[in-house]
This record gives C-alpha cells, sequence and structure tokens, in this order.
C-alpha cells in the first residue's frame, strides 16, 4: 500500500502540473478516480458542479473547458463501490497504460510542410523511442524508435535528428532546450547497447520480467560557485596631521619652533625569494584559494558522509519491490556514471588549464574546473550510499563501495592542495594526483559494474600516449640540434623555448589519457584528451616554424620535419583509438569520418577568428577532407553501373569541390583581414555554402 500510493501521487502530479500530457478524455478519467480516492463513491446531491477546486483535479490548460467538472463526476459515478486501493491500482494501471507515460516532453517549434510558418509542437523522448505530440489534443502523431537515430545536433536555437536510410530528411525544432534534449538521449542509447551487451551475460532474452524494467534518466547540471574579495592594492602617501591653530596664553606671545617631518623612504629588496615569503596574489589567484576552500570543505564533508552504511526501511520481497530497487539501482549506478565522467574530464581540465606559465593561466577557469569536481563529488557520494545500501545483500559489497569512493575523494584532496597557488608544489605532484584520480574513477566504476573499458584498452591508449611523448622528445634533440648551429641568440632562444614547450605539452597530454581512460566513453573526457592532442600539435608547429626561421641547413631542417611527422602520425593513432572506442568498435563508414570532420572544422573556423594561424590551419584540414570526400564519391561514381546515379554522384561530388574552393578563399581573406566584417561574412555565407555542399553530397553517396 506505501509503494502504491507513492505511484499514486507521483502519477497524479505528473498528469496536473503537464509533465505527464494526457488528453481532456482521459483528463476527466483521472479526475473521477481521483474523486473516488478523495470523497470515496459518489453522492449525488453532494457531489455536483461547483463542488470541486479543479485546479487540483485537472491540469492546467482543461479547467475553463466547458462541462469539465460534470465529466469529472459522470466518471465518479462510473467507479460505483469501488475502493481507495482499487482506485488506485485503475489510476496507476491507466497512467501506465498510455503511450505518453513515462515520456520526458520539450516544448519545440517545428516548420509546416509547405509554409513558411513555426507551430508548437511537443517532443518527447522515452527509453526507446522520439515521439511528435499534438500540443493541443496530446495525440501521438509519429514515433521513431531510439534504434533508427543514427546521430543527432543541438545548437543553442535549434535541435536536430538524422535518422539515415530510416527518413528521407532531417528532423529539425526550433528549441532553446537542445542541450537537454541531447543527454536525454544519448543517455537512453548508453543504455540500451549496455543492455544489449549484457542480454548474454543475464540471459534477459525470451524473460517475460525483463519487460518491466523501467530507467529514470535526466540530465544533470553542475552548480557554479561564485566568490568575491577584498581588492587589493598600493599603499598611498597622505598626512593625518590637521593644520595647527596659534593663540596667545595670558603671558603673552610664546617663541616656538617650527621644523617639518622627512620625506618619507621606500626600500625595493631584489633577489631570492623564500618559499616562506611569497608575493601578494592577484584578485583572479585569491578567487581561486576561495573557490578552493569551498571546495576543499565540500569534499571534506563527503569523506565524512561515505564513512558508514545508511539503514533502508524494510523494503518488500514481492515482485513489483524488486523491480522497483533494481530500477533504482540501476539509476544510481547511471547517475554515478555520469558524475565519474564530469569528475574525471574536470581534473583534465584543471591539468590542462594549469601547464603553462602562472602569468597566463586563466585563473577563471580553473575554479570552474574545479567547482565542477567537487559538486559533482557531493551529489556522487550522495548516490553512493544510496547504492551501497540497496547493495548491501552481497556481503561486504557495500562497504567496499563506500571505500572506493573514499578513496577517489582523497585523491581530489590532494590534487586541491597541489594547485593551490601558494602550495609551491612542483608540477610532478599535481600530474601524480590527477593520475591518482583516473586510478581512483576506475576502480569506482568497476566496484558498481559500470566500467566500459577493459584493462587491455588502457593499456594500449597510454602506450600510444606514451609513443607520442617518445616522438615529442626525438623532435626536441633535433631541435636542438639547429639551436646549436643558430647565429642569431634571438632565434636560438625561440627554437630553445619552442622545443620546451613541445616536450611540456606531450607530459600533459600523458597525464590526461591517464586521468580520462576509465571513463574514455563519455565525450566530455574525449574533448579533455583531444584538446591536449591539439596542444601538443601546435607546439609542434611552432617548433618546426622557430627552427626555419634559425638556420637555413636543409639537413638538419629535413630532420626536424622527419620528426614532426611521426609526433603527428602518433598523436593521430592515439585519437583514432579513441575515436574507434567511441564508435563501440564499429568500422568508420567512408563518407562519415570525412563529413562530421567537415561539420566540425567549418565550426572550429568561426571559433577561431582573429587567430590568422590557428584559421589556415584549420582551412588545410578542411581541404583535406572534402578531398578525401570527393575522391571517394569519385571513385564510387565510376563503379557504379546505373548511369543515373553515377551522374548524381559526380555532380554532388562538383559542387563540393567548389564549395571548398570558395570556403579556403574565403577563411585566406578572412585570416588576412580579421577586423574586416564584409571578409568574415563572406566566410559565414562560404561555410554555410559548404555544409549545405557536403550534406548533400553525403546523401546522394548514401
Amino acid at each position: 500500500p506505501v509503494q502504491l500510493n507513492l505511484l499514486y501521487v507521483q502519477a497524479r502530479d505528473d498528469i496536473l502540473n503537464g509533465s505527464h500530457p494526457v488528453s481532456f478524455e482521459k483528463a476527466c478519467e483521472f479526475g473521477g478516480f481521483q474523486a473516488q480516492i478523495q470523497f470515496g463513491p459518489h453522492v449525488e446531491h453532494k457531489h455536483k458542479p461547483g463542488f470541486l477546486d479543479l485546479k487540483e483535479f485537472l491540469p492546467k490548460e482543461y479547467i475553463k473547458q466547458r462541462g469539465a467538472e460534470k465529466r469529472i463526476f459522470q466518471e465518479h459515478k462510473n467507479c460505483g463501490e469501488m475502493s481507495e486501493i482499487e482506485a488506485k491500482v485503475k489510476y496507476v494501471k491507466l497512467a501506465r497504460s498510455l503511450r505518453t507515460y513515462g515520456v520526458s516532453f520539450f516544448l519545440v517549434k517545428e516548420k509546416m510542410k509547405g509554409k513558411n510558418k513555426l507551430v508548437p509542437r511537443l517532443l518527447g523522448i522515452t527509453k526507446d523511442s522520439v515521439m511528435r505530440v499534438d500540443e493541443k489534443t496530446k495525440e501521438v502523431l509519429q514515433e521513431w524508435p531510439l534504434t533508427t537515430v543514427k546521430r543527432w545536433a543541438a545548437s543553442p536555437k535549434s535541435f536536430t535528428l538524422d535518422f539515415g536510410e530510416y527518413q528521407e530528411s532531417y528532423y529539425s525544432v526550433q528549441t532553446t532546450e537542445g542541450e537537454q534534449i541531447s543527454q536525454l538521449i544519448a543517455g537512453y542509447i548508453d543504455i540500451i547497447l549496455k543492455k544489449k551487451q549484457s542480454k548474454d551475460r543475464f540471459g534477459l532474452e525470451g524473460d517475460e520480467e525483463s519487460t518491466m524494467l523501467e530507467e529514470s534518466v535526466s540530465p544533470k547540471k553542475s552548480t557554479i560557485l561564485q566568490q568575491q574579495f577584498n581588492r587589493t592594492g598600493k599603499a598611498e602617501h597622505g598626512s593625518v596631521a590637521l593644520p595647527a591653530v596659534m593663540r596667545s596664553g595670558s603671558s603673552g606671545p610664546e617663541t616656538f619652533n617650527v621644523g617639518s617631518m622627512p620625506s618619507p623612504q621606500q626600500q625595493v629588496m631584489v633577489g631570492q625569494m623564500h618559499r616562506g615569503h611569497m608575493p601578494p596574489l592577484t584578485s583572479a589567484q585569491q578567487a581561486l584559494m576561495g573557490t578552493i576552500n569551498t571546495s576543499m570543505h565540500a569534499v571534506q564533508q563527503a569523506q565524512d558522509d561515505l564513512s558508514e552504511l545508511d539503514s533502508l526501511p524494510p523494503l518488500g520481497q514481492d515482485m513489483a519491490s524488486r523491480v522497483w530497487v533494481q530500477n533504482k539501482v540501476d539509476e544510481s549506478k547511471h547517475e554515478i556514471h555520469s558524475q565519474v565522467d564530469a569528475i574525471t574530464a574536470g581534473t583534465a581540465s584543471v591539468v590542462n588549464l594549469t601547464a603553462g606559465d602562472p602569468a597566463d593561466t586563466d585563473y577563471t577557469a580553473v575554479g570552474c574546473a574545479i567547482t565542477t569536481i567537487s559538486s559533482n563529488l557531493t551529489e556522487m557520494s550522495k548516490g553512493v550510499k544510496l547504492l551501497a545500501a540497496l547493495m548491501d545483500d552481497d556481503v561486504g559489497s557495500g562497504e567496499d563501495l563506500l571505500r572506493a569512493a573514499r578513496t577517489l575523494a582523497g585523491a581530489v584532496s590532494d590534487l586541491l592542495k597541489a594547485v593551490q597557488p601558494t602550495s609551491g608544489e612542483p608540477r610532478q605532484t599535481v600530474l601524480t594526483a590527477a593520475g591518482s584520480i583516473g586510478q581512483a574513477s576506475g576502480d569506482l566504476l568497476r566496484q558498481i559494474g559500470e566500467n566500459e573499458t577493459d584493462e587491455r584498452f588502457q593499456d594500449v591508449l597510454m602506450s600510444l600516449a606514451k609513443a607520442v611523448a617518445n616522438a615529442a622528445a626525438m623532435l626536441v634533440l633535433k631541435a636542438k640540434n639547429v639551436a646549436q648551429v643558430a647565429e642569431d641568440t634571438v632565434l636560438q632562444n625561440r627554437v630553445i623555448a619552442a622545443a620546451t614547450q613541445c616536450a611540456l605539452s606531450t607530459s600533459q597530454l600523458v597525464a590526461c589519457a591517464k586521468v580520462v581512460s576509465p571513463t574514455i566513453s563519455s565525450p566530455v573526457c574525449q574533448e579533455q584528451l583531444i584538446e591536449a592532442g591539439k596542444l601538443v600539435d601546435r607546439s609542434v608547429e611552432n617548433c618546426v616554424r622557430a627552427c626555419q626561421a634559425a638556420t637555413s641547413d636543409s639537413e638538419l631542417l629535413k630532420q626536424v620535419s622527419a620528426a614532426a611527422s611521426v609526433v603527428s602520425q602518433a598523436l593521430h593513432d592515439l585519437l583514432q583509438h579513441v575515436r574507434q572506442f567511441a564508435s563501440r568498435g564499429e568500422p568508420i563508414g567512408r563518407y562519415d569520418q570525412a563529413t562530421d570532420t567537415i561539420m566540425c572544422v567549418t565550426e572550429s573556423i568561426f571559433s577561431s577568428m582573429g587567430d590568422a594561424g590557428e584559421m589556415v590551419r584549420q582551412a588545410r584540414v578542411l581541404a583535406q577532407a572534402t578531398s578525401d570526400l570527393v575522391n571517394a564519391m569519385r571513385s564510387d561514381a565510376e563503379a557504379e553501373i546505373d548511369m543515373e546515379n553515377s551522374k548524381k554522384l559526380l555532380a554532388a561530388a562538383k559542387l563540393l569541390a567548389d564549395s571548398t574552393a570558395r570556403m579556403v578563399e574565403a577563411a585566406k581573406g578572412a585570416a588576412a583581414n580579421p577586423e574586416n566584417e564584409d571578409q568574415q561574412q563572406r566566410l559565414r555565407e562560404a561555410a554555410e555554402g559548404l555544409r549545405v555542399a557536403t550534406n548533400a553530397a553525403a546523401q546522394n553517396a548514401i
């Protein structure tokens, strides 16, 4: 009865607040059951229009509908002598029988067919499908299984779904909640893939009870704390003395001396600084110290909370109770995994952001990453406590889980101490603490059975990262050879600085790989590793450029160029390994990879406005990707037996080649004149043209 009441209250509240949209007829039917639950059997002279407060019985959109209360009492009358328990069972069963049950709805706008007009629509995401629902009647207009979703894209003002061969065109809507929709779909697809992998292990195939499983997935957001501090400044000189007033006494005027204070003296000491006497912190560093202190308190609180198991009330042994417990366990595991993903991604971000000169560090970004780590750790500790209590049937498993979570919290605490601006710790301490977080994250995920990466994958990932570092070490040696023969001291120093930066960026990459390897399936973690890879790529380019400026010795430059190519190849192998894991080991289609590259790089060119070197580099990557796509299509066109298809492919390839040429020219113009708005507009139009051509080309090829 307790569980039934909870289910009834949840179903009722979801219907009344609009989270679970229902038609007017169904809303009145639910209202009838609710009246039976609250007032007992229908009494003709008592239960008539004017008796109910409709806000408590109907969703707000139906309150003013004519005859609503009369319809509710008609349904109430149909319940007869039904008991409260029976009415609750009927209410819950009816709610669960609807197609819209268990759906997360988003109010979006979609374009009407054949008209340039946007209409409101409810876009629903369930554990196994995406549906379009009429905003007024709540009728399901169209439904697509999640297994037919090929890819999706969210932008600040829109959301687009691509169903591949299951639908001719993309489905695109206008919404500001694209990111939440994206996270929800990703979460459900993740569960579908896990279930697919575990069918053989658990024998769920053909098991009638497996249809009772339900998942609850919701996008989580971290909280960013901001703290303000008094600004520090320099001392100003001034006088606190008031002008004297002289009056003669009874004995007549007296003599007095007038003098002046010596001028203020200041002394500046320059020399070796002792660690005990640090220079004053900048306001940004002070803000970071405040964030770290707040986060350390939160981490300490989480460690204290994880010290002992919670005891839950008896949950029952009937089938419904066991299913509820299993659902709760699955949901908790999924949320813990998401939070661990955020912690490792935040750690990798801290490693990347604190790499260079402290004077150039973006302390605000470091503070945001640290807040992400601590807020997710706090949420994770709550989930771990619940999961440990639910798992306590297995002897000692709950205690083992708490111990793994405490280890992770301890590793986070060590990282926070190491990155404090006043710590004076060597860089290696930060990298070691970050590595410990990676290790502890992997152990925790193993405890809950959520570790998606096998040890062999992690070993390969680390060996590929080390291969990048070894290749970079060889490049540094070749660069030093150039520095030794350079006659200009300024150019010589530039080569040494570029080589040092190259070595530093590769050590960052190795540390980053160690941190994110247990959660590499998370797109945020992949982004951090890719970001570390970009830093290596740039530092290699800078090193080669510095060497070319410092000497004209063709043999030495040839050696530098060869060593740089080895680094680039090693980096490519590492990122390819990550991408292949991300695609679940499935081979990447010959069109997909080039298409995705073109889409990503056109976005990157806009974000690089003002950085001419980066824009030209992105344009070069773009030219290579479109060249690959055009060549693949021409090759298919030659092999095509159907002449009509062959012509289509060649036409699409020509359109794509022309669009690419326009895009590269526009990028060069914008790079040469970064402040010119006409050039920027030309680049935007060229990029949009290229994206349209790419989509058309890929669609024809498919």
